[in-house]
């Protein structure tokens, strides 16, 4: 979740909804129905509102932080770059015009950072910590059920530990922490401290990272992450049990070999150790090991309705199969590209926003599958040299108005909550998406969307 607060006008939540959904899930998952699901705190929400083949509850979440705009100084001369495709130009046929900068929601002017144009600088911290727990409880008086957010510029078990301590329905989730830089240990006891503040209501949500972070950010040996990730996992639970069960530590495998837990270091029993996993995926293989280990997946937001459909769930439901799982309460959580704003005009701003995102994640040779899955192979290999020559102010006119519209969710405030519902209402379990609150007008919006949500039927959702 990124909250970025303007303290003149009291609230400046970034709010991200998530709804229940899921139609193409397949009847060979199993359906379940419940109640409204009492879910966590801080940055994203979560609703049960229907039914799903993959049987997990709908949601309503806080959190997307406000894409930085393009103003890198040129103090370098550049490498001749490639002129546009011809079905990418965004001249003025384009429905959506170039925007090459934007005030922020404070009046600031975002400046492109050296990450790309995915992972933008700021000129001021996008997350005020001091503000976590009035924002959380903003979200929980306008109806959000649950707060997630991601490991970017600030620790995610800190953040949802403030939210959690604030509220006491808001499900808090960490979407995602980061894995493999952390021991199975440390990660087993962050996770289960935060279930014992929120009492229940947290999710441990897991990413792998890809191999220049790893190798390069992180310190750490490449490893294959799909094994990597099963072990992972299967530790984190053997210490659970540890703790839960006094049995005894004995962790064996090709990263971890875990058997030493003193009583000086065992927490001990908690009154809700049944903390649920979810799996960042995007490739077949990632989602195999969700299926197989996890009770969750989270495609990445490069992930299309179709590609979740017709490649990730089938791949979960082989993971499950071959762990002899059932899929009765596997969630799939999506936080799609989302270009959202009050008016028109201000919607174009967004759209610029998402188009840029949207060019560095095609570059991104680990999310090349969801790419090439819609025959995108050729832009995606053009736009990683850019990338890798750090041309990212050219990066976005290479995104055609088609392209962007395959993979993001556009509309206003008042048209975006059903265009949400009818790309991915059958597709997955849970959908995000977030607007800024400003004001008293934005948080009467916020409100409204959150009981459009809470008002989808069961058979809506499911599409009879």
């Amino acid at each position: 979740m990124d909250v970025a607060i303007d303290r003149g006008l009291k609230v400046g939540v970034h709010a991200r909804f998530l709804f229940r959904m899921s139609r193409r899930c397949g009847p060979s998952i199993a359906e379940s129905r419940g109640p409204a699901q009492e879910l966590g705190a801080s940055g994203r929400l979560l609703r049960r509102v229907g039914r799903t083949s993959l049987a997990g509850p709908a949601s309503l979440y806080s959190g997307e932080r406000a894409l930085a705009q393009r103003q890198k100084p040129r103090t370098a001369k550049r490498r001749p770059r490639p002129s546009p495709a011809p079905h990418a130009d965004l001249g003025a046929g384009s429905r959506w015009p170039a925007v090459r900068e934007r005030a922020d929601a404070t009046g600031d002017v975002a400046a492109a950072g050296q990450g790309g144009p995915g992972l933008r600088a700021r000129r001021r911290p996008g997350l005020d910590l001091a503000a976590v727990a009035a924002d959380a409880r903003l979200l929980e008086e306008v109806g959000y059920d649950g707060v997630a957010v991601e490991e970017t510029k600030q620790d995610p078990y800190i953040v949802m530990a403030l939210a959690a301590a604030a509220t006491t329905r808001l499900r808090v989730s960490t979407a995602i922490a980061m894995a493999f830089p952390r021991s199975p240990t440390i990660t087993a006891m962050s996770a289960w401290t935060l279930q014992k503040l929120a009492k229940g209501r947290f999710t441990l949500g897991l990413g792998p990272q890809v191999r220049a972070h790893i190798e390069r950010r992180y310190g750490l040996a490449w490893s294959a992450p799909g094994p990597w990730m099963r072990e992972y996992v299967a530790a984190v639970r053997a210490v659970w049990r540890c703790w839960q069960d006094n049995r005894p530590l004995d962790v064996k495998g090709p990263h971890y070999a875990l058997n030493l837990m003193p009583p000086l270091f065992n927490p001990g029993p908690i009154g809700h150790p049944d903390i649920p996993i979810h799996l960042a995926a995007v490739n077949v293989q990632m989602c195999q090991v969700a299926g197989e280990v996890a009770d969750g997946v989270r495609p990445h937001p490069i992930c299309s309705a179709d590609y979740i459909a017709n490649v990730m769930i089938p791949e979960v439901r082989k993971g499950a199969a071959r762990a002899g799982r059932s899929l009765a309460h596997f969630n799939i959580c999506h936080k799609p590209l989302v270009a959202t704003a009050p008016t028109a005009e201000e919607l174009a701003l967004r759209v610029g926003d998402v188009r840029a995102r949207l060019a560095f994640y095609i570059s991104t040779p680990s999310y090349r599958p969801a790419v090439e899955y819609h025959g995108l192979g050729d832009l995606a290999r053009k736009l990683s040299l850019l990338a890798r020559a750090q041309d990212w102010d050219e990066m976005p006119q290479y995104v055609s108005d088609e392209v962007l519209e395959l993979f993001a969710v556009v509309g206003t405030h008042e048209e975006i909550a059903a265009r949400l519902l009818q790309r991915f209402g059958d597709v997955v379990t849970h959908c995000e998406f977030s607007i800024a609150v400003k004001g008293p007008v934005d948080k009467q919006r916020l409100a409204e969307i959150a009981a459009v949500a809470h008002a989808h039927s069961s058979d809506a959702v499911r599409g009879g």
